[in-house]
This record gives structure tokens, sequence and C-alpha cells, in this order.
């Protein structure tokens, strides 16, 4: 009986719609990062301005931009790629930097 071998991608493999989901996660989470974002400004600005939440939000909307450009990168590669490659380590780290960063803005401009 022969089966598939591991580590071997199957060429006439059909992804299905698994590209359209991960692409439409992509656009959630950018969502999901445009409301930080603009809660961080709601944050920064609530109560009067100081120094210190201005330069916070403008890292906030920072970290936002340099997400949101990730994340269209991939969208794009996963729209216009019948099989796209796989998500580079070094674009994954920039992710989850920019996202954990976000958190700790979102945090520093509660506190």
């Amino acid at each position: 009986m022969s089966g598939p071998v591991p580590g071997r991608r199957d060429p006439g493999r059909d992804p299905g719609l698994q590209p359209e989901r991960t692409r439409l996660a992509w656009r959630r989470t950018t969502l999901s990062g445009t409301v930080v974002a603009v809660l961080a400004v709601k944050a920064a600005l609530h109560g009067g301005t100081s120094a210190t939440g201005i330069v916070v939000c403008a890292v906030c909307c920072v970290l936002w931009l340099g997400f949101l450009s990730v994340a269209h990168r991939r969208i794009r590669t996963l729209a216009t790629t019948p099989s796209p490659a796989a998500f580079t380590p070094r674009h994954a780290a920039a992710a989850v930097l920019c996202t954990v960063a976000m958190a700790v803005c979102g945090a520093a401009l509660v506190l």
C-alpha cells in the first residue's frame, strides 16, 4: 500500500480555499490592529495631551504601519500566486514584534 511520503508535496494537490481563508485572516488581523491604533490615539488624547502620551501614540502608529506593510505583502502574495511560498521567518518575526510592541504601547497608554 503506497501513501504520501512525509516531507514531499504532491504536485497535483488542490489547496482548496485555504489561501483565501488565510488571506481573510490577515485582513481581520489588520483590522484589529487598526482598531488598536485608533484606540491608542483616543487614549493619548483623552484627558489632555502629554508629551509621553503623544510619543507612545506615535510609536503605536508606526508599529501599525509596519504590521500593515507585512500583512499587505502577505495578502498580495496569497491573492496572486496559486501556490504561495511559505511565510519567511523574517516577516513572521516582524509581524510578531509589531503586534507585541503595540500591546506594550497600549498598556503604557492605559497605565
